[in-house]
């Protein structure tokens, strides 16, 4: 039987996919899929992605490969490159309210929307009465700029 502090762990690594997961497919359960894609996406176009990983990359390809291994900020731009979506992340960090990722080579054909509590858990994100799937596809944009 798994410790619970142990099994609350795996389910914080597996969260960012999770989230991914619903946002795309409307259901966390298809997270796998979802780390299979983007894992596929950065095997398939290194020349993007390489150099923003602190590592050999082949070594980094097998670490992205295992379930439970936390993804980064790469990953989250292989994601949206993968699918062709923008992804809108609201942060908890003081400086940055949000962070914006746009598809490298396309225009994005929706978007996805996921909260960070910074370096410890992600959440997909719904607006009040939003219950559609297939990326979210926008009727309008938020405006998130600086009030001051």
């Amino acid at each position: 039987m798994l410790d619970m502090s142990i099994l609350l762990l795996l389910l914080i690594l597996l969260v960012k996919f999770r989230a991914l997961s619903d946002q795309i497919y409307n259901t966390p359960d298809r997270h796998k899929i979802v780390r299979r894609q983007v894992v596929h996406q950065l095997k398939s176009h290194p020349e993007i992605y390489e150099g923003y990983v602190p590592m050999e990359y082949g070594d980094y390809l097998r670490k992205m490969s295992k379930s439970g291994e936390w993804g980064d900020h790469v990953t989250l731009q292989a994601v949206a490159d993968a699918y062709g979506v923008k992804i809108l992340v609201m942060t908890s960090f003081k400086d940055t309210c949000y962070i914006e990722i746009l598809p490298v080579s396309q225009k994005p054909k929706g978007v996805i929307f996921l909260s960070f509590w910074a370096e410890v858990h992600y959440n997909s994100i719904y607006f009040q009465g939003d219950t559609s799937s297939e990326f979210r596809k926008k009727k309008r944009w938020w405006n998130f700029g600086n009030k001051h």
